[in-house]
Parts: structure tokens; sequence; C-alpha cells
């Protein structure tokens, strides 16, 4: 492990830093947060970037929850800000959608679902070429539980595997699937070569995306977890899949911790924060060369624009526990008060000693 010196600053500025970054993925297992943090990483890049998208493509949508706000499939302004925009997507929609109603189409649609993965890339694709053409400095994705998001990342290499198989059925069965297409309706101006040409036009798309998705410079994921063991699980799974599509990561943040000053008598809170530094322990040993960022288990939910701004703080500097937290007003305030108690201790044991002492 890296020294303390050594050690990447516990925050997410340096995401904030990076001017280059044009897609940040945030994403884990279910129920870590995942919504609440890149919302705030939305909120934060916000204030430093000319224009911001976040998009969900969790089939559960939260980001209208967490902005108190209804989004749809179309980019809308978040209230109280005038660069921040919202929407929300299903990557799963039905390829009718996304190539037509006509019975080609159709027909097309039925041949791409044949190709495990491919009508979720097509959707992922053209929801990609759509944010390009709207020229956000920022795209920020609030992504699915874990293996639906790896699904997503791995859509360039889906879509390049689907239209080669389409390739070799055209070359095996062109004459068919004329007559096919013809049987279907289709004219001859939209038959199987329309079909294909249109799939092919989405492979400048693909590579492009692929690239970017490899480069550091312009891609970054964002891992969220608690310090559970099974999150720590996901959280290893999840960076290993990423090394493997070579997409950069090295930000994690450990969201619901709990620190010394809030479990006070509890047997119960003082059992669990002694696990969950074991897990933190073991987090910092796996990935010290991460910018790791701890968020604090708070007592309500973070949900409304002004909530998420006032969490916000704990995203650009290490959280400290209340004791040491505060105003040095309230600092003085805190030690006159020790120090009030303490002589009423000093007191109380003078009496003491005086009284053992007439006995």
């Amino acid at each position: 492990m890296a020294s303390d010196q050594e050690l990447p600053e516990g925050t997410i500025q340096n995401i904030l830093d990076q001017e280059t970054l044009k897609w940040v993925f945030v994403g884990g297992k279910g129920g870590v947060g995942k919504t609440t943090c890149s919302s705030i990483l939305s909120i934060l890049l916000a204030r430093v970037r000319p224009s911001v998208l976040i998009i969900s493509t969790d089939p559960a949508h939260n980001l209208s929850d967490a902005f108190q706000q209804r989004f749809t499939k179309t980019p809308t302004l978040i209230n109280g800000f005038t660069n921040l925009y919202a929407m929300e997507v299903d990557p799963t929609v039905e390829n009718e959608d996304i190539l037509g109603a006509d019975g080609t189409d159709n027909f097309v649609s039925e041949l791409a679902n044949a190709i495990p993965g491919i009508d979720e890339a097509m959707s992922f694709a053209e929801m990609l070429k759509l944010v390009q053409t709207m020229d956000y400095s920022v795209v920020v994705f609030d992504t699915a539980p874990t293996g639906h998001t790896l699904r997503l990342l791995q859509f360039p290499s889906t879509m390049e595997k689907g239209l080669a198989k389409m390739m070799t059925l055209k070359n095996r069965f062109g004459g068919l699937l004329s007559q096919m297409t013809r049987i279907f309706g289709a004219e001859d101006d939209f038959g199987e070569d329309a079909i294909l040409g249109r799939l092919e036009g989405m492979k400048e798309v693909i590579e492009q995306v692929n690239k970017q998705f490899k480069d550091p410079d312009l891609t970054t994921f964002v891992c969220v977890c608690i310090p559970e063991f099974l999150s720590l699980y996901e959280t290893e799974r999840l960076v290993q899949e990423l090394t493997k599509f070579e997409i950069d990561t090295h930000n994690i943040i450990i969201n619901q911790v709990l620190f010394d000053d809030e479990v006070l008598e509890s047997k119960l809170l003082k059992a669990r924060m002694k696990m969950q530094q074991k897990y933190i322990h073991q987090f910092y040993l796996l990935y010290d060369d991460f910018h790791i960022t701890k968020l604090p288990l708070l007592p309500e939910e973070v949900c409304g624009v002004e909530a998420l701004k006032s969490f916000s703080q704990h995203f650009l500097k290490p959280y400290e526990p209340s004791i040491v937290r505060g105003t040095v007003e309230e600092l003085e305030k805190r030690i006159s008060v020790l120090k009030l108690k303490l002589k009423d201790a000093e007191a109380e044991l003078e009496r003491a000693r005086k009284g053992k002492q007439k006995v």
C-alpha cells in the first residue's frame, strides 16, 4: 500500500479538474446511492462546465425523485440551474422505435433479436447519437446495477459482431433476404441493402464512441459502494471488467459510512462501525492508487436540489466528524462547556475528598 503522503486525495476534485472529460459513468451494486452520487456529481460539474447532461439508463428511474422534478426521454432543464439538464431513457426500447414500423424493419427487428444484446446495443447507440448532436460539455450516466451497466459498456463490440453477422447472412442468403423483404411488403428501395445500409451507418457512431470510451482523457467511471462484503466484491468485479473493456476508473465513493461521533452509546451502531472499518481498510488495500471518497450515513434521505447541494460539500473535502467540525466560534463554545464540566467534576471530587477526611 502507498504511504499516506502518496495516497490520492479522498475527493472527486480530480474529476472536476479534468476539463477534457466528455463521458462520466456512475455505477455499482443496487441500493448503494448511485443516483444521489451521480446527481451531486452533475451539480458540481455544472459549476465548472458550460453545459451538463445527466442521463438515467436505469429502468427503475430515480432522477425525478432525487431532483423532485419530472423527467422524460427529452432533455429537461433542472429547476434552479441554467446549464444542467436531465433525461431518463429506457435502454430496452423496442427495435421498431429505432428502425421504424414498416414490414421490412419488423423483419430485421426479428433478425436482430436473434443476436444476443443487439437490441439493447442499438437503442444505446441511437441514444448516444442523439446526445452527440446536442453538444453538451459533459454527460453523466446514472447507470443501472452492475450487470446491466457492463452490457451497455460492451455495446460497441456487440454492435460490431451483430453487423458482421448481418453481413454474413446477406452474403450467404442475399437472394432469399430480398425475396423475404418483398414478401413482407417492402419496396425495392427499402430492401435488405437499405436496411443493412442503415445498420452500417451506425458503425461510424459505434467506432467513434468505442474510441472515446477507451480514452481516459474523455471517459471515466466512478464506482459507488457501501462498506460491506457484497459491495466490496461487486466493486472488485466491476473494476476488473472495466479494466478488461479498457475503460478508465480511478474514483471510488464509499457511501453510508458511520463515524465515531455518530455511534455514541449504541452497541448496534458500534458493531456496524467496527464491521465497516474492516471493509474500508480492505478498500484502501485493494485500491491504494484510487481517489476514495467516504460519505457519512445520514438520518434522512437526500432529496431535492437544496439537499443535494448541501450534501455536495462532502464530495469536495474529506468528511470530518462533528466533534471537530464547525466554525471557530462553535469550537470555542464547545471548549467552554467542556471546561465548565471539568470544573464541576473537580469540585465534586474535592468535596468527596473532604467528606472522606471527616469520616
